[in-house]
């Protein structure tokens, strides 16, 4: 299988990983079956994405694609962050093997599931929150075409 330079520096040198204390969104998504699970702490001071951590226990990459993710929204507001797609991130790191792409997807939705734990925690509306479906239970082999 091949990976792109980017992913196996982001595997062997990933940014952002720990944890935040007193974190102001957590998401933690994934699943035992295929063994990948991320969680993602953010720290939000008025409304943009100051700090950004991530633990994940999975594969290579998953951890490329989780610290790609994080670099991707620090510094950025809420809404901006939203739009991340595990599209954006895989073409961040030059590409993804097709079987890899759900890490891409995790990665995604971890981001998304911490912002949606903020919102709940400071009972705040963000526009767009509540059409995100975060889907625990994908598998390997899901459709890559879908957004």
């Amino acid at each position: 299988m091949m990976y792109s330079e980017k992913v196996m520096d982001h595997f062997m040198n990933p940014r952002n990983v720990g944890e935040i204390e007193n974190a102001d969104g957590i998401g933690e998504v994934g699943n035992v079956k295929c063994g990948d699970i991320m969680k993602i702490y953010l720290k939000i001071e008025e409304n943009i994405i100051k700090d950004v951590k991530f633990k994940t226990f999975g594969c290579g990459s998953a951890i490329a694609t989780s610290s790609m993710a994080t670099e991707m929204i620090i510094g950025k507001s809420i809404e901006e962050a939203l739009k991340l797609t595990n599209k954006a991130v895989a073409e961040a790191l030059d590409g993804l093997p097709p079987v890899k792409m759900h890490c891409s997807v995790l990665a995604e939705q971890a981001v998304k599931s911490a912002i949606i734990d903020y919102a709940k925690k400071n009972n705040i509306h963000i526009d767009g929150l509540e059409d995100i479906k975060i889907d625990d239970d994908h598998d390997h082999h899901h459709d890559i075409e879908e957004e």
